[in-house]
């Protein structure tokens, strides 16, 4: 997956906006003025950080080693993922689960229309819940 794949993936999550608030080089994408995703996507390797369920974190983590404790962020609820060390779909697949996991918490008058319409805390098989 390239960074403008990338970018353009986060971005086509309903009500997504990409925001700079840390630095013009690190895009922040939020939905309902919460962060799902964070990459400074110009840097080589590329990686994505995302919102994840802390047990499916714990899991994902220890069996692969492209996904890591988020970088600067609570390790808990987040990971980074290295791009390239994971098929693309299922990049994509972690990122929507972020996506959901934020939407789902969101006050109703600040969802977008489609969006948390998946399940939050998919895996990244698709298979609900836990891995």
């Amino acid at each position: 997956m390239t960074p403008d794949e990338l970018r353009a993936w986060c971005l086509a999550q309903p009500g997504a906006e990409e925001t700079f608030p840390f630095s013009e080089g690190v895009s922040v994408f939020k939905v309902g003025g919460k962060m799902f995703a964070l990459s400074a996507l110009r840097r080589e390797p590329l990686d994505v950080s995302v919102k994840c369920e802390p047990e499916l974190a714990e899991d994902l983590r220890a069996a692969n080693p492209a996904i890591r404790p988020g970088y600067h962020l609570d390790k808990r609820h987040w990971i980074t993922i290295a791009v390239d060390g994971l098929p693309d779909q299922t990049v994509k697949d972690l990122v929507e689960d972020s996506y959901d996991l934020v939407v789902a918490r969101l006050p109703r008058a600040k969802r977008p229309q489609g969006g948390a319409t998946r399940s939050a805390g998919a895996t990244h098989d698709g298979r609900a819940g836990g891995a």
